[in-house]
């Protein structure tokens, strides 16, 4: 069993559970060693003092922080050792939000979180169950190895799991970032996006994560094999071209046939894969569902108290808002 990386405690209100974070992901990314071209001969990476030229031990080097014009504030490793938060050994749930309301921009490093001692399952189990129902993310700081970070504690099926998030000001404005973004005034087509909309619709499937490999990997062990063979390298195709904006309403109506006529192909509902047009048969409450897009539904659902509504599809939001589906 995995060692964990960090011990203590986790609170929220009066309840204390003693805790361990595990790694949750691991890298598989495949790693080359730098050589000089011609020749087997490895590249290292040496300190170098750039006006000697001369290599430096590591235990003679400092941090500096740059002022400009060739000016230095040294610091030494124990004076931000000094100021750092310390090993806090307490995740301190400050509140609970909606998990919607995080971005995903936010999200950084996940970790598993487990009970230390059997003694803690039934604290540990309810913790879970609770966030799990409520669809809730407990927001708390964390001190670890020298470090404050932001976190998000959430519920997964079996487990909990802690989330290191960005500050906020660790997180560039796409406005800032991004050249040619939409106007907020401007708004896309009537037309053109109830296509878009039910082309979204068609494609809907479940998040099976099983279902997907990292083709480019396994690609880059092909290549090296073949080199090693001294067989030929196949390039990839080029991508397709940008869609004209004068051929969109066209490109997303064949996609809309290409995907079933406009049905749930690829979709596997939580009710023994029975699939739903998208639309309410009773033509009473539920009759104008189908023409709202699912950000509509989904606070329709959440001033109705539909349950578990943030795993529903599109589909199965219509359903449990006209009465057809499980709330629960």
């Amino acid at each position: 069993m995995a060692r964990p990386i960090w011990t203590g405690v986790l609170t929220f209100g009066l309840v204390t559970l003693p805790v361990g974070l595990y790694t949750a992901t691991e890298d598989h990314t495949v790693h080359f060693h730098q050589l000089q071209r011609g020749t087997s001969d490895r590249i290292r990476n040496k300190r170098v003092n750039e006006r000697t030229g001369k290599e430096v031990d590591s235990q003679k080097i400092v941090k500096g922080y740059d002022l400009g014009d060739g000016e230095y504030v040294v610091v030494e490793p124990e004076e931000l050792e000094e100021i750092a938060p310390g090993r806090s050994k307490v995740i301190d749930m400050a509140g609970f939000v909606d998990l919607r309301q995080v971005e995903p921009v936010y999200f950084d490093r996940t970790y598993y979180v487990g009970p230390r001692g059997k003694e803690y399952l039934k604290v540990y189990e309810l913790m879970r169950a609770a966030l799990e129902r409520s669809d809730k993310a407990g927001i708390a700081t964390l001190t670890m190895r020298g470090k404050e970070y932001l976190t998000a504690l959430r519920a997964q099926p079996n487990a909990l799991v802690l989330h290191t998030l960005h500050w906020a000001d660790e997180v560039r404005d796409p406005a800032g970032v991004v050249t040619d973004l939409p106007d907020r005034r401007s708004k896309a087509g009537g037309r053109e996006l109830r296509t878009a909309e039910q082309l979204i619709d068609a494609l809907s499937i479940d998040w099976e994560p099983g279902e997907y490999r990292d083709t480019y990997e396994e690609r880059v062990k092909k290549l090296v094999e073949a080199k090693r063979k001294g067989e030929e390298v196949v390039g990839e195709a080029e991508p397709p071209e940008a869609t004209n904006v004068v051929d969109l309403m066209e490109a997303l109506r064949r996609s809309v046939e290409q995907s079933g006529s406009g049905g749930s192909r690829g979709k596997r509902s939580g009710s023994g894969g029975k699939q739903s047009t998208g639309r309410s048969r009773d033509g009473g409450k539920g009759s104008d569902l189908g023409s709202l897009s699912k950000a509509e539904l989904y606070e329709r659902a959440g001033a109705a108290g539909v349950r578990g509504r943030s795993k529903m599809t599109r589909d199965q939001l219509v359903e449990a808002l006209s009465g057809k589906g499980a709330a629960a």
